[in-house]
């Protein structure tokens, strides 16, 4: 009878300890993660830079709280494969640059409802408000639930320069004037009649100023969700964008 070899015998002793089994797979996954990940943190190539990205203004990330908050991401995902039926349904397909800023990124693993990765400027204002409001009104077929609510309840922006300030610290690049104007920001891009030029200078020309939710008098949950859907996808030239160029000629 074939005896074991001596190498593989000493298998034995991790095999009747399971404490030790489980040490062992700690250590052994963890200099695989090492080697696979930490590269990612140097090389250029993990994510290309894109002209056009800049970070969420101070309304689109209160939408964009919004949206985690009432869990649109289940059913929404904000990735688009390369893949020919979903390019030829959501458009260009999404890049890694596009999710930079994005703590917690969108990308998602279902969906209930189409790839929001472009669908800003998509529809108008209006339809995401009546989407929002009663899907059904819009899309027959719908199968999501309504978010009236949204355009009753009033913005809490009150804690919106510390929120600046968390994403400065995981490496969003705001600057400490962004964040000392977050809340005017944020009131220049809700309301139509406001000077946005501050706006603008922090965040560029397409950071559009208006009312959003349909009711000028007031800064609602509607209004920061609507802009942060109008955004989504809008940043990136792709009529000039080539994935063999270099990054300054995109």
């Amino acid at each position: 009878m074939a005896t074991s070899s001596p190498l593989f015998s000493k298998h034995a002793t991790l095999e009747r300890h399971s404490l030790l089994l489980l040490i062992g797979i700690i250590i052994v996954v963890s200099i695989g993660g090492i080697i696979e990940i930490a590269p990612l943190f140097y090389l250029e190539s993990t994510i290309e830079k894109v002209g056009g990205m800049r970070p969420y203004t101070p309304l689109e990330l209160e939408g964009r709280d919004i949206y985690i908050r009432e869990g649109c991401y289940l059913c929404h995902s904000q990735m688009i494969r390369p893949l020919k039926d979903e390019v030829e349904r959501y458009g260009h397909y999404s890049l890694a640059a596009e999710s930079m800023y994005d703590h917690p990124f969108q990308w998602g693993s279902e969906r209930q409802g189409p790839d929001l990765a472009r669908v800003g400027g998509k529809y108008s204002d209006a339809w995401h408000r009546d989407h929002l409001i009663n899907p059904r009104s819009v899309v027959p077929e719908s199968i999501m639930p309504p978010y009236a609510f949204l355009a009753k309840k009033d913005l809490d922006y009150r804690d919106i320069a510390e929120k600046l300030k968390t994403q400065k610290a995981v490496g969003v690049p705001y600057t400490d004037a962004e964040i000392a104007s977050a809340a005017d920001d944020l009131k220049a891009q809700a309301d139509p009649s406001a000077s946005d030029a501050t706006l603008k200078a922090h965040y560029g020309a397409k950071a559009n100023a208006r009312d959003y939710d349909g009711d000028p008098d007031r800064i609602t949950e509607m209004d920061a969700l609507i802009a942060y859907l109008q955004m989504l996808g809008t940043l990136v030239d792709f009529s000039t964008y080539h994935a063999d160029a270099p990054a300054n000629q995109r």
